[in-house]
């Protein structure tokens, strides 16, 4: 059964995010939060590349178990990270965790263990900064992506298959993006071909679509596009995503439509548990 090898520092996985940095991402979520998609978007990428540095680090440092990169589309079409990560595509995870741009001071709601909720502040790490400006050069974004992954799965021929996910808040400016999502998601390692994700980010109040395994029920050609660029999602995260309650069939495939942030956070949490490791 392909999508089993597990995740080692001479076998690692790859995470290769595409942020849709157009115009149109300074608009507010739906749902009722009032942060803009491009920052609600930056913090749950800030938020999702902590969480894989603290999933590697071990007593004696954090593990090279992932290479992780982030393309941004918008005006330029490029690598996103910042610092001294700026200009680096692919980036093993513990070079991530030693240079954030900067680590932030931020409050968050806890348990005070009598049924309320207290103010904690934490730390915050930023590796990537919002950005919405020009259009959406979607086409151009996979094709750098496709040469990325490529490149990459040479010298990783048996590792578990990257996953390339894509956030986006509106239809490519540049060309049909199917043939280009097709191309990445037809390349392969001996566990199985890379696996496409697609997380359409919602200014709308209307009800998420989350996993469909048709695209019966999505209100339009744009969503059907990007359902049709999404991977099923093999049975590991099947089982992450019904963890979660979600009721997901078979076929279900890495795709949310009308995300507000709260199902970007979720989508990115399901989408990043490829394999135990080692």
């Amino acid at each position: 059964m392909p999508y089993t090898a597990e995740v080692s520092r001479v076998n690692p996985s790859c995470f290769l995010f595409l942020i849709d940095q157009s115009g149109s991402m300074s608009d507010s979520f739906g749902g009722g939060t009032g942060k803009q998609k491009a920052d609600g978007v930056a913090d749950a990428i800030n938020r999702l590349l902590q969480n894989l540095v603290i999933k590697c680090a071990k007593s004696e440092g954090v593990r090279d178990y992932y290479e992780v990169g982030v393309i941004g589309y918008g005006v330029n079409v490029g690598p996103a990270f910042g610092g001294g990560l700026a200009g680096r595509t692919l980036v093993p995870i513990s070079q991530v965790a030693s240079a954030p741009i900067r680590v932030e001071e931020r409050t968050k709601k806890v348990d005070d263990g009598a049924g309320g909720l207290v103010d904690q502040k934490v730390k915050f790490p930023v590796w990537f900064e919002p950005v919405s400006s020009g259009g959406t050069p979607m086409c151009e974004a996979l094709r750098l992506a496709h040469q990325v992954m490529q490149d990459w799965i040479s010298q990783h021929q048996n590792s578990y298959p990257s996953i390339v996910i894509n956030i986006t808040d509106g239809a490519a400016t540049d060309g049909d993006p199917a043939s280009n999502a097709q191309a990445i998601a037809n390349l392969s390692t001996t566990d199985g071909n890379i696996l496409v994700f697609n997380c359409h980010v919602s200014a709308h109040t209307a009800s998420p679509i989350s996993y469909p395994d048709s695209d019966a029920a999505l209100p339009d050609e744009y969503a059907r596009t990007l359902f049709q660029m999404s991977s099923v999602l093999p049975e590991n995260l099947l089982k992450a995503a019904r963890s979660e309650g979600l009721g997901v069939g078979n076929q279900a495939r890495g795709f949310v439509f009308n995300a507000h942030l709260e199902d970007l956070i979720r989508f990115l949490d399901i989408g990043t548990r490829p394999s135990n490791l080692r």
